[in-house]
């Protein structure tokens, strides 16, 4: 068996043996090395050369973000950030999304959650280990703003997992004010979203948020499924309001893809656009097929342009996917289908 090799960087002593425990004991997966700061990090990624590195962002020295830029740039490798849930930890996460890591886990606060926190971990990095890598500086928007849009009746539903953060800055940013509504799942743990939407409202010129229970979607405004819960697509007379719910997981997610596209297809049919962006995994495949079987529009992010083409690529091989377009092309192909 070809194991995926990896180094886990961490200051926290317990933290380390944590981790390399726990990736330990998946066949599919070595742990190399464990390193307590950059500098130790650097030098036995030149020399044990792994296949993909877990992060803490806040360490003595050099920090994670300027550890994880210098790696991106000298020696491209997928890395996986574990942070904390505090509120410079979700700052410090989605910088270190927008430099270029694949995915965030929440690090445990407790002993108890370990064990959840481990298995997400082991699937992530297995999948991270044949991800497209790249340092990425700040997408450029585009000017989709002048393309003809009638947002009237009309919702779109996107989702994404690995690489998905900075595809979907790109896709939003290209938005203009009075888009169709939109409503998102993007796999992030719990604690993460809201920071993430707020960064998002900064950029974008659509208004995005955390989505709330009953939140009306409408044009020109953009609902974030908040980690851990649920988003569904309810028809409320003329217009769409959006369910924030728990229950078990589904596809594996929760937030799940397929559970947000599915409720898309009952409620808006050919009234939707489905988008189905970068990700590891099948979440949203057979979803996307419901909304094409009820009339929607699709769209899946091409092999070229995705970092981890494992969710698009399952859609268009269940024959669900209108369109596979290029992410710079996205914002495009969204307005002109709705």
């Amino acid at each position: 068996m070809i194991r995926t090799r990896v180094l886990v960087v961490d200051d926290s002593a317990v933290v380390r043996q944590v981790l390399s425990r726990g990736l330990s004991c998946d066949p599919g997966i070595e742990v190399i090395g464990a390193a307590p700061d950059a500098y130790a990090a650097w030098s036995m990624i030149a020399r044990l050369r792994p296949d993909v590195i877990t992060l803490d962002l806040e360490m003595p020295g050099m920090d994670g973000i300027a550890f994880l830029r210098k790696v991106l740039r000298d020696r491209p490798l997928p890395v996986v950030v574990v942070s904390s849930l505090t509120p410079s930890g979700s700052e410090l996460a989605l910088e270190a999304l927008e430099a270029g890591a694949l995915e965030v886990v929440a690090k445990p606060k407790f002993a108890t959650t370990a064990a959840r926190t481990i298995s997400t971990l082991v699937d992530i990095v297995k999948g991270a280990a044949g991800a497209q890598v790249a340092l990425r500086g700040s997408p450029v928007p585009g000017s989709p703003s002048q393309l003809p849009c009638s947002p009237t009746q009309k919702v779109v539903v996107i989702g994404a997992s690995t690489g998905g953060t900075q595809a979907l800055q790109q896709v939003l940013m290209a938005m203009p004010k009075m888009a169709p509504g939109i409503a998102v799942v993007q796999h992030m743990p719990e604690g993460f979203t809201r920071s993430f939407a707020e960064r998002l409202d900064e950029l974008c010129g659509v208004d995005v948020k955390e989505a709330e229970n009953q939140d009306v979607l409408e044009p020109g405004k953009v609902l974030i499924a908040p980690g851990n819960h649920h988003l569904l697509l309810r028809r409320s007379g003329s217009r769409y309001r959006v369910e924030v719910k728990g229950g078990p997981l589904v596809s594996g997610h929760r937030p799940s893809v397929d559970l947000l596209f599915k409720s898309a297809a009952r409620q808006a049919g050919r009234n939707a656009v489905g988008v189905l962006l970068t990700g590891m995994g099948k979440d949203g495949a057979r979803g996307l097929l419901d909304m094409k079987s009820a009339g929607a529009a699709t769209i899946a992010q091409d092999e070229a342009s995705c970092v981890v083409f494992g969710m698009p690529r399952e859609a268009i091989a269940l024959g669900a996917v209108d369109r596979a377009t290029a992410l710079p092309r996205i914002a495009e192909s969204i307005l002109n289908m709705a």
